[in-house]
């Protein structure tokens, strides 16, 4: 599936991310696995190889081939550099219609609207060529950056999932925030 999505007022664009690409999200995870250490599961050494990383973006393209999840690149458009990512995961369709988001960008990207501007075009997406009716995503309740970017995109707090994911080694608690379609559709409107 080829697809790119563009915010040039931000300088990025979205694309699904190929092998082709490997090598350098390789590198972008290595740079990014201090800064985020905090935020991020505990990963084995293994994980740092160009081998898995091939392996997991073509278990990544094969979800979007069957429609339950999307692994988007954030790129700078002046040199197409891969800065982050933003991702539509665990895509469930029918009676619920919704998608789970995680999303990181490099850390000297951050700041610019840059973040904020991925995560909107990756809802754009979900809501209109997906159909989705809710997108929601798990933050850690002392991560004030990425709240704010879900806060900025119309995500409300549901509330706290306690012990959600095993962070840095340790179960933690979550909170939840999710946008629905019509919220958007509404914000529309005004």
């Amino acid at each position: 599936m080829a697809l790119t999505l563009y915010d040039t007022a931000h300088g990025i664009s979205l694309r699904l991310i190929t092998t082709q690409d490997a090598q350098t999200y390789l590198e972008l995870i290595e740079l990014t696995r201090i800064p985020y250490q905090a935020v991020e599961p505990v990963r084995e050494n293994d994980f740092y190889t160009l081998e898995a990383q091939t392996r997991r973006i073509e278990d990544r393209m094969r979800a979007a081939d069957e429609g339950t999840g999307y692994q988007f690149g954030i790129f700078a458009i002046k040199d197409d550099l891969l800065i982050g990512q933003v991702s539509l995961n665990n895509v469930v369709l029918g009676v619920a219609n919704y998608a789970d988001m995680g999303y990181f960008i490099h850390p000297d990207y951050q700041g610019g609207g840059r973040m904020t501007a991925a995560v909107k075009l990756a809802v754009a997406y979900g809501f209109r060529a997906l159909k989705l009716n809710r997108v929601q995503a798990a933050v850690l309740p002392s991560n004030q950056g990425s709240k704010r970017v879900l806060e900025k995109n119309g995500f409300q707090p549901e509330g706290i999932a306690r012990k959600y994911l095993k962070i840095n080694g340790i179960y933690q608690d979550h909170q939840i925030y999710a946008v629905l379609a019509e919220d958007l559709h509404d914000e529309s409107q005004r």
